[in-house]
């Protein structure tokens, strides 16, 4: 038995035909996100931001813990700082960090050290694991499925801002520590990635790829 309340599941079903008209109406809205690394200086609505973050507050979590922080960030000196630190650590990863293999996989994208979008973009939403939560009394709690939960989260919030018609790149910087040290996070918590957002540039261009199709990535045992 359990103390833990429990109420009635709210679920709007749908008939078979509107189940696959939505499978496919969200698959081909999603298939159009595209990683981009040219931003516009456009501003964006805070609001736009807070309803995404929201969304991604409702993903699964290990035992409900929600091991996840977001800091949203649109204070230019504070993306100045992060960029300045970021491609502090990018430069060591590009001169001595990184394996010769990597760096040929990373060659076709045209990526190197230099990460204008850090300050360009409007909105840099720095993700956070945290380790642990506390509870009302100040008792630390284990938090459970951490990477996998926050993870899931994080997919939640790319499908969030793209729906909410903006554009995102995923950045994770190698090691990432200055993150919490910038904006001031406890030390239980781990940078997890930063989602870079906002509009594109007018002449932003992305790289000519493709996806696996499903039979490649999918097994069905009928």
């Amino acid at each position: 038995m359990t103390d833990w309340p429990f109420e009635p599941l709210s679920f709007d079903e749908k008939s078979p035909q509107e189940m696959r008209e939505a499978a496919k109406s969200f698959y081909q809205t999603i298939r159009k996100r595209r990683t981009v690394r040219d931003f516009s200086t456009r501003p964006v609505a805070r609001e736009i931001i807070e309803n995404a973050l929201k969304a991604a507050g409702t993903a699964p979590s290990g035992a409900n813990m929600q091991p996840w922080h977001f800091v949203a960030v649109s204070n230019p000196e504070l993306k100045r700082k992060i960029k300045t630190a970021a491609e502090q650590e990018e430069k060591e990863f590009y001169e001595h960090r990184a394996s010769e293999e990597w760096l040929k996989a990373l060659e076709p994208l045209g990526t190197n050290e230099y990460k204008d979008f850090l300050e360009t973009a409007p909105w840099l939403i720095v993700v956070f694991l945290k380790k642990f939560s506390y509870d009302q009394d100040g008792n630390r709690l284990k938090n459970y499925y951490t990477p996998e939960s926050v993870g899931i989260s994080c997919g939640l919030l790319l499908s969030a801002l793209h729906f909410s018609g903006l554009v995102t790149l995923t950045h994770t910087p190698s090691p990432m520590k200055f993150l919490g040290r910038v904006l001031n996070r406890p030390k239980d918590e781990r940078a997890f990635m930063i989602i870079v957002t906002g509009y594109p540039d007018a002449a932003a261009m992305v790289p000519v790829i493709g996806k696996e199709p499903l039979d490649k990535i999918a097994t069905f045992e009928d």
